[in-house]
């Protein structure tokens, strides 16, 4: 489903004040508010094929909720197989919801994170979503137990499974297997991108290249999964020029359904969160970063569904940048200068 065309609309604007820590100065954007004649068309068009309207289109208006699950993994540049330390911009718990932390099993994890999103956003169907670390990085005999375990919970009501890995942990066998779960699920292999660049990939620790990903994609080619790729942008030895190829890449793997789209946030407990407290560096304004997607969507296949356009950190941990605002508000003012500017996804092409 391509991005929606433009309804006809009258225009309002207000405002949005924001607080830029690292910067210690507030700043008042001034924003677009939209009042569209049809409300229906307000709540699907954002200019871009955005991952909550494929969600409720494909599943026929079910509200359907990601249940993060953290199966125990490391990652080879963790223990020793490739290196120590993680990715320098990593640290797990910056992205792991607190519930997946603190519950000692996987199925007490699966049913609190359902009860939560039941609670939370009147959930009815839900995705298993292998998160944290590398979700593949096992004997393949071994993720099948936990992927069974996981998937045996309310199965009624389960639709997809999600595994989030590095494309140097996959292989023909872990291909095999989670295909297996095609018949009754919707399966989503999420592979860490990160950047298109191997001096990056070597710079942020990340102990595989970017050849290792393409070898990873043919692997995928003319199977039932649906893969998303993840990347991060701001990197600061990266210019804007360099970032926007990122989309030139993604295009041309026919077998790349979904995107995760992430600004560069430094963490407390990463390598990178040292360095910047010793020498801090350029990181996106959220005006910069709106600027940049408005520059980037056009690029982007129009038929890749977009699952995020920017990641964040739980607030206790994040060091920088702090925009200050929550994560509706970013996600509205992103929204807003996409809508303003007239911007669609794949129109360049």
């Amino acid at each position: 489903m391509a991005a929606k065309k433009l309804p006809k609309r009258a225009v309002i604007s207000k405002n949005l004040t924001f607080v830029n820590i690292t910067q210690m100065q507030c700043q008042t954007i001034q924003v677009v508010e939209d009042i569209i004649l049809d409300k229906k068309q307000l709540q699907s068009y954002k200019g871009y094929n955005n991952y909550g309207a494929w969600l409720k289109d494909k599943y026929k208006g079910h509200r359907v909720f990601k249940v993060i699950v953290d199966g125990g993994f490391t990652c080879p540049n963790r223990d020793g197989s490739k290196g120590y330390g993680g990715c320098t911009y990593c640290n797990v718990d910056s992205f792991t919801p607190s519930v997946s932390r603190n519950a000692p099993t996987l199925r007490e994890q699966v049913e609190q994170g359902m009860e939560r999103a039941i609670k939370g956003n009147k959930a009815d169907k839900f995705i298993i979503y292998f998160q944290p670390n590398t979700n593949t990085y096992a004997p393949a005999h071994y993720l099948k137990m936990l992927y069974d375990e996981a998937l045996s919970i309310n199965t009624e009501n389960i639709v997809g499974l999600s595994v989030g890995t590095r494309p140097d942990c996959i292989d023909a066998e872990k291909i095999a297997l989670l295909e297996s779960y095609t018949d009754r699920f919707d399966v989503d292999l999420e592979m860490g991108m990160e950047s298109i660049y191997n001096d990056t990939l070597n710079q942020i620790n990340r102990g595989c290249t970017h050849e290792e990903l393409i070898s990873a994609l043919a692997l995928t080619e003319n199977t039932k999964l649906d893969v998303c790729v993840h990347t991060i942008f701001g990197f600061p030895w990266e210019t804007k020029e360099m970032m926007l190829k990122y989309a030139d890449e993604i295009n041309r793997h026919a077998q790349i359904k979904f995107v995760k789209f992430h600004h560069l946030h430094i963490v407390e407990g990463s390598v990178m969160g040292v360095k910047y407290k010793r020498e801090p560096f350029k990181l996106f304004s959220l005006p910069d970063y709106a600027d940049f997607l408005c520059e980037l969507l056009p690029l982007v296949r129009e038929d890749i569904v977009i699952q995020r356009l920017f990641g964040l950190s739980d607030r206790e941990l994040l060091i920088a940048p702090n925009w200050g605002l929550k994560k509706s508000e970013i996600q509205y003012y992103i929204d807003q200068q996409i809508l303003t500017r007239g911007v669609v996804q794949g129109s360049a092409l």
